[in-house]
């Protein structure tokens, strides 16, 4: 009996990446590749034209984000089947992706055989979260869901600024930036400012560049 072939749809803005993603992928005579984006605008694009059975999305893009791109292909096709694929593994990061709408998180440095794994689960209608993915996200906490205004400020504090220069930079006293930083460490379970961005940096909430 002919299995199916399934049909996977790249997007990563890193060329090498692809090249490795789609030697794997070759290891598997039911996989197909249907194109390849290297950023959040093109999978749109390239998913509106071939709607792909499984794509695969890496979460950091310049311009229109991994997750950016799965909302709006979401959106149009509600049923589409999409995993992050990314180097991060903060508890953050993986919340951030799934409750976008993704069915599965891989970390760039799994196996080949923990890839193909993935992809046959979800395409059989179920979901997938690496090892790593999965025990960080058991240890995220919803209730420290940081505000806009919040996550503007920890940037700010991962810069060095102090009350002052913050509250010029958004528009508010030294006070109401003073109250925002307190929000975030108590958010955060930090005692300071450097604990604070520090675990901030580990739970993906912040990323340098």
């Amino acid at each position: 009996m002919k299995k199916e072939i399934i049909r996977i749809l790249l997007v990563d803005d890193h060329h090498m990446v692809r090249i490795g993603l789609k030697a794997i992928l070759a290891l598997e005579p039911e996989f197909s590749i249907t194109g390849e984006a290297e950023d959040g605008k093109g999978a749109l694009e390239l998913f509106r034209k071939h709607q792909p059975d499984i794509t695969m999305m890496d979460l950091r893009m310049p311009g229109m984000s991994g997750v950016e791109a799965t909302a709006a292909i979401l959106k149009e096709f509600p049923s589409a089947k999409i995993i992050m694929l990314t180097t991060y593994d903060g508890d953050e990061d993986v919340y951030r992706g799934l409750k976008t709408g993704a069915k599965g998180y891989v970390l760039k440095r799994v196996g080949s055989e923990e890839l193909i794994r993935a992809i046959k689960a979800i395409y059989s209608g179920g979901r997938y979260l690496s090892p790593e993915a999965e025990r960080r996200l058991a240890e995220h906490s919803e209730g420290s869901d940081l505000t806009g205004r919040e996550l503007e400020v920890l940037q700010y504090m991962a810069k060095g600024l102090n009350n002052k220069e913050i509250g010029d930079l958004i528009g508010c006293t030294r006070f109401t930036a003073k109250f925002h930083v307190k929000n975030i460490l108590q958010k955060l379970g930090a005692a300071d400012r450097t604990e604070a961005v520090a675990v901030s940096l580990q739970r993906g909430i912040l990323h340098l560049n």
